[in-house]
């Protein structure tokens, strides 16, 4: 069995997913095959799979042809379903929903999309994200919905030794945009760094992914916060290097912040959570199958810097439940995200729709 899976760029948590369920699937025997609109970077981290950039209907068609899949899962792009089967594709099509933005932008793509799931699509796919079931069920009464978590492999991506570093480190993983919050990132590691000056900041993005005014904003905060001297901007660091940057930061007695608004299924908390990372997060929605707080993470309320910093720093220095909250996030990630979960419920979804 053959399925393509259909996104814009080749980036971000996508990306991370696309790799991760080509292996889970090609355990249950199907092979898949991936297409781009663009890249914006050279950096590819796709292994053993095809990898198609284009966004040319001719070259699109003739991918089509030559592939003959028996499903195609179309990421977020609603119009490209009329696309496809305009382009003469007669498979199954899998329309997902893998992080829409804030709600509100949310419910505005799902609203224009109802004409194009009604005429094209066979079944919707999202990652048990709490706000976007709500809407799915409110506006597609006859599709067939499923839902089930991201899969992730703990036993490639996990933990490594290193030497341990003296000073702790904070680290945020994003875009400069405003959902991914990265103002509050600043005021937050601000304030801890006021209590203690030892703490460097570690934020990891992409910028090919934001745009030149968010990023004067942020040399304009970043300055006026002091936080020259503390913050370390890494930009495109390969997937395959952050297993050591987690356990690095891991070990030095600081954590992993997510500061985001809205978020779908992050793969950076699970990755954090699989090297010994502790992770503090703001209720994003899409990471409650992920994060229960005092168990497998810690919730702080978003725009409360105060209430942040409180958290931030019982996981620092309380080591029993920083302990915990370790060995705990393991186990939980390790029973609620297999490959052996995901295939077999992928495989149950194409069954449904009648792959």
């Amino acid at each position: 069995m053959k399925i393509l899976f259909v996104f814009y760029v080749p980036s971000g948590g996508m990306e991370t997913l696309n790799r991760q369920r080509a292996i889970a699937l090609k355990q249950s025997g199907i092979h898949c095959d991936f297409l781009y609109y663009s890249k914006r970077r050279k950096l590819i981290n796709h292994k053993d799979s095809n990898v198609f950039i284009t966004n040319n209907d001719i070259e699109i068609k003739g991918i089509l042809e030559k592939g003959k899949y028996n499903a195609v899962v179309i990421t977020s792009d609603y119009v490209a379903m009329e696309r496809f089967r305009k382009l003469g594709f007669k498979g199954k099509i899998i329309f997902e929903m893998q992080g829409l933005g804030p709600k509100s932008m949310a419910r505005t793509h799902l609203q224009h999309a109802i004409p194009f799931v009604q005429k094209y699509c066979n079944g919707l796919l999202y990652p048990k994200t709490p706000y976007i079931g709500v809407l799915l069920r409110e506006f597609f009464k006859s599709t067939p919905i499923f839902e089930f978590n991201n899969c992730f492999d703990h036993k490639a991506f996990t933990y490594q030794k290193h030497p341990k570093l003296e000073r702790p480190i904070i680290a945020w993983i994003g875009r400069l945009e405003d959902n991914k919050n990265w103002r509050e990132f600043l005021h937050i590691g601000h304030q801890l760094i006021k209590k203690n000056k030892n703490i460097v900041l570690y934020m990891f993005e992409d910028p090919s992914l934001s745009t030149p005014q968010e990023r004067n904003e942020f040399i304009l905060l970043k300055s006026r916060l002091n936080l020259d001297k503390h913050i370390h901007l890494l930009q495109n660091v390969p997937n395959s290097q952050m297993p050591g940057y987690f356990s690095r930061i891991g070990d030095s007695g600081g954590f992993l912040c997510s500061t985001s608004k809205v978020e779908g299924a992050p793969y950076s908390l699970l990755e954090a959570m699989s090297c010994k990372c502790p992770v503090l997060t703001t209720d994003s929605d899409g990471v409650r199958s992920m994060i229960i707080h005092n168990k497998s993470g810690k919730y702080y309320q978003i725009g409360n810097i105060n209430h942040a910093v409180k958290q931030a720093e019982e996981l620092m220095l309380n080591t029993p439940l920083r302990t915990y909250i370790i060995e705990n996030a393991l186990v939980h990630l390790q029973s609620q995200f297999s490959y052996t979960q995901y295939s077999n419920k992928f495989m149950k979804m194409l069954k449904d729709i009648g792959v």
